[in-house]
């Protein structure tokens, strides 16, 4: 079996910007404020790495539709709607608790660090399902580049 490099790569990093998550919370408890701070900052790293390989990909490559039995794309489609709503507001969240926490507003940023962080992992979570389903569950569906589908080629 064949794995397709971007979505491997890009869920990759996700993968690894929530272990950093998790990592940066254990540090933050310890009070290891600069630690923390650079492994958070890692953990946006990684998360922009991403956003470019994912939408670089859409853009250019196309996204994948779901190969599965046709009886189960409406699950997979509702299931991806809340993985990419989970994605959209993780991603403000941590933009966000990034600029809080560099900016040190710290009141606002520890309410909001943890709720950034369960919204983090379980996109992440679900991202991985995404993954599976897409591309090792399932063959993948077709792929048709936005690109393409805009000019109509």
């Amino acid at each position: 079996m064949s794995v397709p490099l971007l979505p491997t790569l890009s869920t990759l990093c996700i993968i690894i910007s929530a272990i950093l998550v998790a990592i940066g919370w254990g540090k933050i408890r310890k009070r290891d404020i600069d630690g923390h701070k650079k492994v958070m900052t890692g953990a946006a790293i990684f998360a922009v790495v991403f956003f470019i390989i994912y939408s670089s990909r859409t853009i250019f490559v196309g996204n994948t539709s779901f190969g599965g039995p046709d009886e189960y794309k409406i699950y997979y489609t509702i299931f991806l709607i809340f993985h990419i709503t989970l994605a959209t507001i993780g991603a403000v969240l941590g933009i966000i608790s990034l600029v809080t926490g560099y900016k040190n507003k710290l009141t606002f940023h520890r309410k909001l660090g943890p709720i950034t962080s369960i919204v983090w992992f379980l996109t992440a979570i679900t991202g991985v399902v995404v993954y599976l389903l897409l591309y090792i569950i399932y063959e993948g569906g077709t792929t048709t580049s936005m690109i393409k589908a805009i000019l109509g080629l």
